[in-house]
């Protein structure tokens, strides 16, 4: 049997990206292909603290005040009147976060004894462009959201020599698609998915990407909802289908949880996998580890996503860890270094 490996998906428990790290690696450490930093700090809750730093931006002004903490209590913005918003007036804080935690995620590697590949969140500029604009701005808004995004991407890319994964982060596209009625779901997979490619597209030639679908995470609930894994099916096709040449696809994440709300224990939930058509390069990574689920139950999971899908699966959560209690964050890596030891 092909060898399993463990994928966090950003948010890690932790006060400090040391911290996070650290726990990462000992938990997990041979079973990881790809380490993210923990996005500790303003970054657990993921762009929540960089929209609510607009605030301070001289070039846009609230729109719609909220608190964000849940998805009710959005804070929207809107441009100045005779302002312009551009993307070199947009510091989104990827390379910056990248640059402080580099050196920490080298030295723990090396004294781990292990070499996974550094990651990257990077949020999709169609969701930061609708999470901080609104949904009737956001269109208007994402060229500059574009701009910044590969602006920090492109310099990540060279300072990195390309030694990091973009792991793209796309709620915006997926709930959609989980939204539009069945009839109409693989056009909608289609728009999507020409949404998702668009930044690595632009993106220098070589760069890696993993594609993180999501169903939202904010307060540790979800935005969208399944009855099946369908709608994630006919996502993953088509980002699959639409992706570029020359930036390699490393893998392919799915939530098969929702939030709080832990796995379907049905084999029925599951059988639409047998339908994902991914390059046989790019791993499909199960997001199903939660910690409303005993380990006894993930195996029995497992099984029945592997028996869909018809080879070995990677394992991990639907969303970051960070948002939950590290108790339950700590329980699922351990419950996916369990399930990789024992293929």
């Amino acid at each position: 049997m092909a060898s399993r490996h463990a994928v966090l998906i950003g948010t890690l428990p932790g006060d400090s990206t040391e911290e996070a790290m650290r726990a990462a690696l000992d938990r997990l450490g041979p079973h990881l292909r790809r380490l993210p930093d923990g996005e500790t700090g303003s970054r657990r809750v993921w762009i929540v603290g960089l929209i609510r730093g607009f605030r301070d931006h001289p070039d846009l002004e609230v729109a719609k005040d909220g608190d964000m903490h849940d998805y009710k209590s959005q804070l929207h913005f809107r441009v100045r009147k005779g302002h312009q918003l551009t993307g070199d007036k947009l510091d989104l804080g990827y390379l910056a976060a990248y640059r402080d935690s580099r050196p920490v995620f080298d030295r723990l590697t090396e004294e781990a004894g292990v070499r996974p590949t550094y990651q990257v969140g990077i949020p999709g500029d169609l969701n930061l462009a609708m999470f901080a604009t609104g949904p009737t701005r956001m269109l208007r808004t994402r060229p500059a959201f574009t701009d910044a995004t590969l602006r920090d991407l492109r310099q990540i890319h060279a300072e990195s020599h390309g030694e990091v994964v973009f792991q793209l982060e796309v709620p915006a596209e997926t709930v959609s698609v989980t939204m539009a009625p069945a009839p109409l779901r693989g056009l909608a997979a289609g728009w999507m998915a020409a949404s998702v490619v668009k930044l690595a597209k632009a993106a220098p030639a070589g760069a890696r990407f993993g594609v993180h679908l999501c169903l939202g995470d904010l307060g540790h609930q979800a935005l969208g909802k399944l009855r099946t894994a369908a709608p994630l099916v006919k996502l993953a096709n088509a980002v699959a289908a639409r992706w570029p040449a020359g930036r390699p696809l490393d893998y392919v994440h799915a939530p098969l949880a929702q939030g709080d709300q832990p796995p379907s224990l049905d084999p029925e939930f599951y059988r639409p996998l047998a339908g994902l058509r991914l390059p046989p390069s790019t791993p499909f990574v199960a997001g199903f580890l939660h910690e409303g689920r005993s380990l006894d139950e993930q195996r029995r999971i497992l099984a029945m996503i592997e028996d869909a899908v018809g080879h070995p699966v990677d394992v991990a959560a639907a969303c970051g860890l960070g948002r939950r209690s590290p108790e339950a964050a700590y329980t699922t890596m351990d419950q996916a270094r369990e399930l990789c030891e024992n293929n």
